[in-house]
């Protein structure tokens, strides 16, 4: 009798869950005249994303990236790096599994693999600006990298 109730309330989680993750990805961004000018610049900004302790680093060379990170991302302390580390870790595995499926992802999007280890404590600045990476990439691509929203507000 338990085992029946525990397998129903299973199902019924289970069944909210898929109907929360549906209903979530139709949902729109809404994007600011400001930001779509962010999105739309014509020089390449590079950012440089290392923690020189662990020599780790990511180069990131992407129109717009910088600036919209000093104008538009939340300022450093507004997440704690736990937040953003937690994030970090879906937005990496979605990311690669695209890298890997070229036929069904842009390859011109996902080009190459990130390389994020959840075991390393890679500084806060290495996740601030990682995280907002990928919050600006979902944002001005209209991608979904994970089940919430790229939010900025």
């Amino acid at each position: 009798m338990k085992l029946k109730f525990l397998i129903r309330v299973f199902f019924v989680l289970l069944l909210t869950l898929l109907i929360m993750q549906c209903s979530g990805s139709k949902k729109a961004i809404n994007i600011s005249q400001e930001e779509e000018n962010v999105f739309n610049q014509n020089t390449i900004d590079t950012v440089t994303i290392e923690n020189d302790s662990l020599e780790y680093e990511i180069i990131i060379m992407e129109v717009g990236f910088a600036t919209w990170l000093q104008s538009m991302a939340r300022p450093k302390g507004y997440y704690t790096q736990a937040f953003m580390e937690n994030r970090n870790r879906i937005y990496v595995i979605n990311w690669n599994q695209r890298v890997l499926d070229p036929y069904k992802y842009d390859p011109n999007l996902y080009e190459l693999r990130i390389n994020y280890d959840p075991n390393v404590d890679y500084g806060y600045d290495v996740n601030y600006e990682l995280y907002n990476y990928f919050i600006y990439f979902q944002r001005k691509y209209k991608q979904r990298l994970g089940p919430f929203a790229p939010r900025i507000n």
